[in-house]
């Protein structure tokens, strides 16, 4: 490969919110510019925990919508290769032989998946679950991938894939690369609500494809410091997701600063300091939107991005597939097999 490769991507389960934008996105769109870029729509991993008939029935849709977010955020559709995970089998069978790499033990204490099992309403760890990282290795290392950009919540995951590499390469030969991570700066987006991160299902998001209106009305409804009956009451600055979000999104640092202090004085009141965010964001949204206008406008080209680019991954993990298969010495076993098999055929047809 003359140029490295980057993995990355999500579970197709909605429209993308700014705490992607954060914890991946904007890395995202810097990177796919330097790498060869691979963007799985992580349909297998959304079974892990939402696997209804309905779930499954919403992939197509949510697909469309995730591609188009993250197109609309900035990443050049000729220097991108979207595709969707549960066409192209052969990972599976990659995530069968990586299985036997990893113990019980080692995926047990991946923290991130028992909070994901909770978030999910999961009393136990399904199985599929506690593999996640063991798919993540194969969704990874199926197209060797050498770049992964990671928020907090999955760097764990990615150090399993890595041990996974080092591991198959000890055992049957240098096959794979160790990927290495990119952190985001900003890990983590805490939401609206205060509540930790920002998510879909607790409902304290701002999707990248909000309205002004909607944007607004979401702000003014933020959670601030409850300790702060007026707007002359002295308030905190630390730990107040509106000010958390004006640190990201508010590019005049010198306004910020002002802000924070009158805040803490008691000089101004939430209103003053939610409005200027509402404004910051959808001057921050209005490029993605516009962009998002675009694509849209062209009914069926991110369905079509998603094909070719799913029948493109779809020949290199086949020859990944085989390189590991040779490496492991299955393929000789098959071989034997068979052309014992031929020539015990032959001599059954040759005449005594």
């Amino acid at each position: 490969m003359s140029v490295a490769r980057m993995l990355t991507g999500d579970r197709p389960t909605g429209r993308l919110h700014l705490g992607h934008y954060v914890g991946s996105i904007a890395n995202r769109v810097q990177l796919h510019q330097r790498y060869e870029s691979f963007f799985i729509i992580a349909d297998l991993h959304m079974l892990t925990t939402r696997n209804t008939r309905e779930d499954i029935e919403q992939v197509s849709r949510n697909a469309r919508e995730m591609v188009t977010d993250i197109l609309a955020a900035g990443v050049d559709p000729a220097r991108a290769t979207f595709y969707l995970q549960s066409a192209i089998p052969e990972v599976g069978d990659l995530n069968t032989l990586f299985q036997n790499l990893v113990t019980v033990p080692r995926l047990e204490r991946v923290p991130s998946l028992k909070e994901m099992a909770r978030d999910a309403g999961k009393e136990e760890m399904p199985y599929g679950l506690l593999g996640y990282p063991v798919l993540q290795a194969a969704d990874i290392l199926c197209v060797k991938g050498q770049v992964v950009p990671v928020g907090k919540d999955n760097a764990a995951h990615v150090e399993v894939t890595r041990e996974i590499a080092r591991r198959f390469n000890h055992l049957y030969g240098p096959v794979f690369p160790v990927p290495e991570m990119v952190a985001s700066d900003t890990p983590t987006l805490v939401g609206t609500d205060g509540q930790g991160k920002m998510s879909k299902s607790r409902g304290n998001a701002i999707a990248l494809s909000d309205d002004p209106a909607t944007v607004r009305r979401t702000v003014m409804g933020m959670y601030t410091d409850p300790n702060r009956v007026r707007a002359d009451v002295p308030g905190t600055v630390e730990g107040n997701p509106v000010f958390a979000y004006h640190d990201v999104f508010n590019p005049d640092r010198a306004r910020v600063a002002e802000l924070k202090a009158r805040y803490r004085a008691g000089r101004v009141g939430d209103v003053e300091v939610k409005e200027e965010l509402a404004v910051a964001l959808n001057r921050f949204l209005d490029p993605i939107r516009e962009r998002r206008a675009r694509f849209e406008a062209e009914p069926g080209l991110v369905d079509q991005l998603i094909f070719e680019g799913t029948e493109r991954t779809r020949e290199q993990v086949r020859g990944t597939l085989v390189e590991v298969r040779r490496a492991m010495g299955l393929t000789s076993a098959y071989t034997q097999v068979r052309r014992r098999a031929e020539r015990y055929r032959k001599a059954a047809a040759t005449p005594a």
